[in-house]
């Protein structure tokens, strides 16, 4: 527990409008996608770098663990306070700072919603093309914190390809600045990199310079179904052998199109699809999608004329995650990726766990890059259950590992996938990742019990 002179000295800090520190009001802040639950003792809303400075001053030297929030649509817990303590929202650190159209990039705090980037930068011909599944509601600085991918790092890479610098405070209240507003810079260490995916565990981001492409010509969605798995799953490899790079290549099974049924057209044959976004130029475009037509002469395929058509699509695509809890209460989502050449293994594999186990296991994912989304679906009120799915997990983990892939794409280790760790990181790369932790962050007040749980 906080002590009330804590509390005042933050008060005074900050004015009574921005904590929160009741309890019957900080219950939103205590949970996020994982809808794991650990309440905080007092909520921050800090509104500029200074505040975000004063406020770690204060933690770090009475030991009072910080853990920093966006929008909480994290998915392995790592914006939960496990310890407690203060938890501090960059909801008011929302501003767009600057756009600067010559030199393709633009200045923005952690709080901002990443569709409004992307609605904002549009207007001056530019793109920011990372495009998680949660961009309409999680946080720019969440983004940055955790790294995320989403549906077009097939061709467009992910969150950090895009970071060019920070502002940063680290957890005993320094403030710096790292990166450049140039696409090159090597000067010392890469501290821009080291941040970018450190789950907020390393310093807080307050100020993200961003690098943006003009924006593409022409895009076009199509959506292609199969009568199995396997046919959809290695026509990914031929789409991409053809030397066709779709800004989005999404794989679905048979269970997420059974949910998808009401929003979209699905044939009633249909066990799997592709959904599938090109853009560029208008002319390479068109013939992209009747290479597509060609190459995929199994799959009944859709191409959306109209933009409703399209948005309907990716709408769809957006609330396949929640509409997945038709199935059963609970689930546990696992974000595996595993080389492209893999993916039919992997996908059959994830088949007879599920026959086998008799647990759901709908499977839809990034197919363009080997990401794929593993959900197992259970009622976690049956404990026989709940063992079931453990056993699951690892070894949808081992399997993974055996293919040569990794067991976190994008969601991040937090404390979901913690006790999984040791399975694909060595005991040495664990303590060198400890030993950095300590440099940052010496009274390991930032974000505790995350990733290692230490």
């Amino acid at each position: 527990m906080i002590s009330h002179e804590i509390i005042s000295e933050i008060k005074d800090l900050l004015g009574e409008e921005k904590i929160i520190f009741l309890s019957h009001k900080i219950e939103e802040f205590s949970s996020d996608g994982t809808k794991l639950r650990f309440p905080p003792d007092i909520v921050v809303f800090p509104e500029c770098e200074e505040e975000v400075s004063e406020i770690l001053k204060i933690a770090n030297r009475c030991r009072i663990p910080v853990t920093v929030r966006g929008a909480g649509t994290g998915m392995s817990g790592g914006a939960l306070p496990v310890k407690g303590g203060i938890l501090m929202s960059m909801e008011r650190m929302n501003k767009i700072i600057e756009i600067d159209r010559e030199n393709m990039i633009c200045i923005v705090e952690p709080g901002v919603i990443t569709e409004r980037i992307q609605e904002e930068v549009k207007k001056y011909g530019l793109f920011y093309p990372p495009y998680p599944a949660s961009s309409h509601l999680s946080t720019i600085g969440g983004n940055v914190a955790e790294c995320a991918g989403g549906l077009r790092a097939v061709k467009y890479g992910v969150t950090k390809d895009y970071v060019l610098g920070l502002r940063i405070v680290l957890p005993t209240g320094e403030r710096l600045k790292t990166g450049t507003r140039t696409l090159k810079g090597v000067v010392g260490y890469d501290l821009t990199k080291l941040i970018c995916g450190s789950e907020g565990t390393l310093a807080v981001i307050t100020e993200i310079t961003l690098r943006l492409i003009p924006h593409p010509e022409e895009r076009k969605s199509l959506v292609l179904f199969f009568k199995d798995t396997e046919t959809a799953i290695r026509s990914v490899l031929k789409i991409l052998h053809e030397g066709i790079i779709p800004s989005i290549l999404e794989f679905l099974d048979d269970m997420c199109l059974y949910l998808l049924k009401d929003e979209i057209f699905v044939p009633k044959d249909a066990r799997s699809s592709l959904f599938v976004e090109l853009d560029g130029e208008r002319s390479l475009v068109k013939r992209n999608i009747l290479k597509i037509k060609e190459i995929c002469k199994e799959a009944e395929i859709y191409v959306a004329e109209e933009r409703k058509d399209e948005e309907r699509i990716w709408e769809a695509r957006k609330n396949l995650s929640p509409l997945l809890y038709k199935i059963k209460p609970d689930k546990i989502s696992e974000d595996i990726a595993v080389p492209i050449s893999k993916i039919p293994s992997m996908v059959l594999y994830l088949k007879e766990l599920s026959m086998n186990s008799g647990l759901p296991i709908p499977v839809f994912g990034h197919a363009g890059d080997g990401n794929l989304h593993v959900n197992i679906m259970l009622d976690k009120k049956d404990r026989r259950q709940v063992k079931i799915a453990d056993d699951l997990v690892f070894k949808i983990f081992k399997k993974t590992l055996e293919l040569g892939g990794t067991i976190s794409a994008e969601h991040g280790i937090g404390i979901t996938k913690a006790p999984y760790l040791h399975m694909e990181i060595q005991k040495e790369g664990i303590e060198l990742m400890k030993r950095i932790k300590k440099a940052f962050d010496p009274n390991g007040i930032l974000n505790p019990g995350k990733i290692w749980k230490a």
